[in-house]
């Protein structure tokens, strides 16, 4: 009976560990997800996509508009990318958890021709600043 117990405790035990992602898997999970459903609103969004760099622990997010390259567009976002990146991490677009594990968020905010009119890295320390920075006041929309 002993041995019958040990045995199902490590079938159990075989079972929990193979259900546990690691974070490679999340990664993909993460990126699939945001594909199939995110959204981001403002003028001149036309669309985003993630992309996941899983031997980098490293996540992409692409932010495209139909917006021009110049400088008056480049400074209104530099100014409001903060807000906008408070606003992914409270909708999970920005994951605190892969965050927590190491993984980097590469965001770009591109001009029609694929400009960067803004970029941010998100890891540990950004995201400390970002959440430190005052509350998120959902005027993203507003400003982009």
């Amino acid at each position: 009976m002993k041995k019958i117990t040990q045995i199902a405790f490590a079938l159990v035990l075989g079972l929990m560990l193979v259900s546990c992602k690691n974070t490679k898997q999340k990664i993909q999970e993460h990126v699939t997800t945001y594909n199939n459903s995110s959204s981001i609103k403002g003028t001149g969004i036309t669309g985003t996509t993630a992309k996941a760099f899983l031997n980098d622990n490293k996540i992409e997010i692409r932010i495209e508009t139909n917006l021009e390259e110049n400088d008056t567009n480049r400074l209104t976002y530099k100014n409001s990318f903060p807000d906008l990146l408070k606003d992914m991490i409270k909708n999970d677009q920005i994951s605190k958890e892969l965050v927590d594990e190491g993984v980097k968020f590469d965001v770009y905010f591109l001009a029609y021709n694929n400009a960067i009119l803004a970029q941010q890295i998100v890891d540990k320390e950004e995201l400390a600043v970002l959440e430190n920075t005052g509350d998120s006041k959902g005027e993203v929309a507003s400003k982009l």
